[in-house]
């Protein structure tokens, strides 16, 4: 079944996305150590040259005691910072450190300070030496190109990847959803590469395999149980009738023919309504008018010897008297689950019966819903410590408001009640 809860994202749309940003960063980043690399070996070999010529002044200097003239005719020396070229010199005044400066006119000069004389300074003017500081706009131009080209191609290799890698859970995809219990596929898995999509398909057809034949199952206890239960109930009601129909039966007899009619009666409805519960049939074919006071007080008759020596007290309010339109026979197996358990918990007290902005409710006095299963007492098997039945009629009446689309709410304060609310 598609997930329908958020917008589709593509596997392979997203493969694609996230090599290309990669390859973009990656290139960017390469963009960037490739364009500091060459300002760096720019000014290596400039000042590579300048430290050279240093060398040779301070050597002339120690033998001579004079200094010479340079042999670069771009290369200056200077005994004072006060004597710089104009350009330069309030800068290097204003920061000591700085070996490198910007003059007017695009002139570029590299400042080398010899170390064996104090207020020596040899000054370079490299703007002629310089390639790359004038050409840097073309060089952006051209990484940003080739990081565009890159891209391109990475996103189009991304693009042939991610089709040729996702196309077999694309075809295990379209397969397996919204595939039909009938049409379920026997084997596939031998079509898929073997790698991490081929266990993915065999256990896909394994768990596959085990729904078909769960579901086989369920049909034939769905088809058994109908049969064999149905079949005992009509031999049970037909001999029941004979034998009321006989003039000799005092009344103690009759009362108990009468409730052993009752109890076939609600069977066979009970029966009927879980068997539609399992088959999962539309029931809105079958609805009708229902009056609910007398299924209330037949539930209340039917259930009345769990409060055998109880002191409780049953109100069915006056609001019961009512008729809606539902299907009778699963409104019956609701009302009985919800008359049944509030007579088993109540041991004092009173259980209320009502009906109100077309909702059915309950409400006992009895101790309430412990904490501990608070959130999962309509989870099948659960019950309380008190509980001698085996917790499953709230399960049950959980399972035929979710057929029926009514909504059930269970509170617990000082006792418990339980409301319906009709669709």
């Amino acid at each position: 079944m598609t997930n329908n809860t958020g917008r589709f994202h593509s596997l392979s749309r997203r493969i694609v996305i996230i090599f290309c940003m990669f390859t973009l960063a990656l290139s960017l980043v390469f963009s960037s150590i490739a364009f500091i690399l060459m300002y760096t070996l720019e000014d290596s070999f400039i000042e590579k040259t300048i430290v050279q010529e240093a060398e040779y002044l301070n050597q002339v200097y120690q033998s001579t005691g004079q200094w010479p003239s340079t042999r670069q005719g771009n290369m200056q020396l200077y005994f004072s910072k006060e004597s710089f070229p104009e350009d330069i010199r309030q800068t290097s005044i204003a920061e000591p450190r700085r070996k490198e400066f910007y003059g007017h006119n695009n002139r570029h000069y590299h400042l080398h300070t010899l170390t064996e004389q104090p207020n020596t300074f040899l000054v370079a003017e490299v703007s002629a030496d310089l390639l790359v500081r004038p050409i840097r706009g073309e060089i952006i131009k051209f990484l940003l190109m080739s990081t565009l080209i890159v891209t391109i191609s990475a996103c189009l290799i991304a693009w042939l990847m991610g089709r040729r890698t996702t196309r077999p859970l694309k075809q295990l995809a379209q397969l397996v959803n919204g595939v039909a219990p009938e049409n379920i596929p026997e084997k596939f898995a031998h079509h898929y590469p073997n790698n991490e999509i081929g266990i993915l398909a065999t256990t896909l057809e394994r768990t596959l395999k085990n729904m078909s034949n769960a579901l086989e199952r369920e049909k034939c206890f769905t088809r058994d149980t109908s049969h064999e239960l149905r079949t005992p109930l009509a031999i049970i009601k037909n001999a029941v009738e004979v034998y009321m129909c006989k003039a000799t039966l005092n009344n103690q007899d009759k009362q108990v023919l009468n409730r052993i009619n009752e109890a076939c009666q609600q069977m066979e409805q009970t029966v009927s309504t879980l068997l539609i519960l399992a088959r999962e049939e539309n029931t809105q074919a079958t609805q009708e008018a229902t009056k609910l006071m007398p299924m209330v007080e037949a539930s209340v008759i039917n259930n009345h010897y769990i409060l055998a020596n109880k002191p409780v007290e049953v109100e069915i309010d006056n609001s019961c008297n009512i008729t809606i339109t539902c299907q009778a026979g699963m409104l019956k197996v609701l009302i009985n689950n919800l008359i049944s358990n509030a007579f088993q918990y109540t041991e004092h007290g009173k259980v209320s019966i009502l009906f109100m902005d077309n909702q059915i409710i309950v409400k006992d006095t009895g101790p309430g819903i412990e904490a501990e299963i608070s959130n999962k007492i309509t989870e099948p098997a659960i019950k309380g410590s008190q509980s001698t039945g085996f917790g499953f009629g709230l399960s049950i009446v959980k399972r035929l408001c979710d057929h029926q689309g009514w909504q059930l709410v269970v509170t617990s304060d000082q006792g418990t009640t339980v409301s319906v609310t009709l669709s």
